[in-house]
């Protein structure tokens, strides 16, 4: 197995809100791939004393650990006990009911010599090389389906569709938006590497137009993970961002993990 991982923020001044980790069982059968995008938290507060890279860094520690410690456990039910240990952290000294408090996307992938499973909770991207070559993208496109004129202001977004019917989930407080979360699990033959890539590298598709999924992953394999993060940057440099469709921030933390398996 060959792993690599790059992983950048958008802003130098600001603490990289991503997580990123390799897990591999001491039995050297397998492995798992945990990928997290923190949600960068509003001026207004979050009703938390925790900065997301706090929160990022929990979640995805106790993620990585239950995937490899506890083999047998589905994916969504590692993550939701993840959620609620996580929260346990600091249920005494923050309000968890927030609609802002610290929250993240979550990609898993977990192998052995049987099977791949998986695990996407909202806008960030696992893509699966088959052996012949072929890329399948697994997105959970919830957020990217709702209309624009619904996503018109923060407070608008937090009063109904944040963690709500009908909106979008992310990983927060709630250990049952686990059971949100896009799942499957594949043959480990059909599986000859994957990619796990947050929503600021995945720019390079989604909001640049440089190529599909398929050609992304091309990219991260032929020329490596960081090669993706620098192609954004240069995009994000040159004044794409201004340009192309869409909304959020110019740079954003940019994460890739790529696994041959």
């Amino acid at each position: 197995m060959r792993t690599e991982l790059a992983s950048e923020p958008g802003d130098a001044d600001r603490p990289n809100e991503d997580f990123a980790a390799v897990g591999l069982p001491a039995s050297g059968q397998g492995g798992s791939v945990v990928v997290l995008d923190g949600v960068t938290p509003p001026t207004s507060g979050t009703g938390c004393l925790h900065s997301v890279p706090w929160f990022t860094a929990r979640l995805g520690g106790a993620l990585t650990e239950l995937t490899v410690s506890l083999p047998d456990v589905p994916l969504a039910d590692a993550l939701s006990h993840a959620i609620a240990r996580t929260a346990a952290a600091h249920a005494a000294t923050c309000d968890l009911s927030h609609p802002r408090t610290p929250q993240a996307t979550v990609v898993v992938a977990r192998w052995d010599p049987a099977a791949v499973e998986y695990l996407v909770l909202s806008d960030s991207a696992l893509l699966v090389e088959s052996p012949e070559g072929v890329v399948t993208p697994v997105l959970d496109d919830r957020l990217a389906l709702l209309p624009r004129s619904a996503l018109a202001t923060a407070a608008l977004v937090d009063t109904t569709l944040r963690n709500q019917e009908g909106g979008f989930f992310t990983a927060a407080a709630d250990p049952s938006v686990a059971a949100r979360a896009v799942t499957g699990t594949l043959p480990r033959g059909e599986v000859r590497a994957l990619a796990a890539l947050t929503d600021g590298a995945g720019r390079w598709v989604e909001r640049f137009g440089q190529g599909d999924w398929t050609d992304c992953f091309r990219l991260v394999r032929k020329e490596g993970a960081q090669a993706l993060v620098d192609r954004v940057r240069d995009l994000e440099r040159s004044g794409a961002a201004r340009t192309s469709p869409g909304r959020g921030k110019t740079h954003d933390d940019a994460t890739v993990v790529y696994a041959e398996l």
